[in-house]
């Protein structure tokens, strides 16, 4: 059942895009894939539970076929999102970013002999090493919280299908092939709590699986948030989703693959088009007109 599935990105939602962006590029020194803006929410809630002006932008070390990448997601008006305990990290393996952080005057701490842990803009927590990764992709692992391991093998392992690559009493990695980015989950004691900052991880897997996983994990009494539906990017493909959530409430995006493979191509324009949306900002003036129409509407109706 799992044949075909791959590890894809994972979402984060951004407050300062300008800061963000900045630490992707100069630090972690990935590259702005493909940028997008939108005037109103995702039907799978991409975005969060926001129905306004938002950006997605994809950034990582190469094209999403092949590498693991962050999908920062910007929504307009939101000065902060309080962070909970549900994401633990990202591990990356690169010397060229462990050596930019000692460089960058930021803060960071001594995480091992030969790794560094650093909190990037929204306090999202990556850990550097000083060597290159044996494989295309630096991105090494995405590390989240769950409250019960043995539950959460059950789920990722037998419900969804992933490898067990390593385990202990505390840790279990597991991925849908050795050379992908792993999911690493980490058992923490107190209660889960994922605040508004929460993200969601995404896999991609033949379109002809996604009514196979919602039914699965339909049967076994575990959520479903979003039913398989469709997502229209304007100008590009139309993907077919499912978003789950794990025993502890993480999301999960699965993507039908083939659908998904023509909408990733790396946009040239990606950096000048980020560029130009941070400067030209005019969110201020879109909310503002959108309360006028909303106070324009209960005067009529009342």
């Amino acid at each position: 059942m799992a044949s075909g599935r791959r590890a894809l990105h994972y979402v984060f939602k951004i407050a300062d895009r300008d800061a963000t962006v900045k630490f992707y590029r100069d630090i972690l020194g990935m590259k702005v894939l493909r940028h997008e803006e939108f005037n109103e929410g995702c039907k799978a809630a991409c975005n969060g539970p926001y129905d306004g002006l938002w950006s997605k932008s994809m950034v990582g070390y190469g094209e999403e076929d092949s590498h693991f990448v962050a999908e920062l997601t910007y929504n307009y008006g939101i000065k902060s999102y309080k962070k909970g305990n549900d994401f633990k990290c990202i591990s990356i393996h690169s010397r060229n970013a462990f050596s930019k952080l000692q460089q960058s005057g930021m803060k960071y701490s001594k995480e091992s002999d030969d790794s560094l842990k650093v909190d990037g803009p929204g306090g999202y927590t990556f850990i550097l090493y000083d060597k290159n990764s044996s494989t295309r992709d630096p991105v090494q692992s995405v590390c989240l919280s769950v409250t019960d391991l043995e539950r959460s093998k059950s789920y990722w392992a037998d419900l969804l299908g992933m490898t067990i690559f390593a385990q202990n009493e505390n840790f279990l990695t597991l991925g849908y092939a050795p050379e992908q980015a792993k999911l690493v989950l980490e058992r923490i004691s107190e209660p889960m709590d994922h605040a508004e900052a929460y993200g969601r991880i995404a896999f991609s897997c033949p379109r002809a699986q996604l009514p196979d996983i919602e039914k699965a994990v339909s049967d076994k009494g575990w959520k479903i948030l979003t039913p398989l539906v469709s997502l229209d990017t304007p100008g590009k493909a139309t993907v077919e989703v499912v978003i789950l959530a794990d025993p502890d409430g993480h999301e999960i995006c699965f993507v039908g693959d083939e659908a998904f493979r023509e909408l990733p191509k790396v946009d040239p324009k990606a950096d000048q088009l980020m560029d130009e949306a941070i400067a030209g900002d005019k969110s201020v003036a879109w909310f503002a007109e959108k309360e006028l129409k909303k106070a324009k509407k209960l005067e009529q109706e009342n």
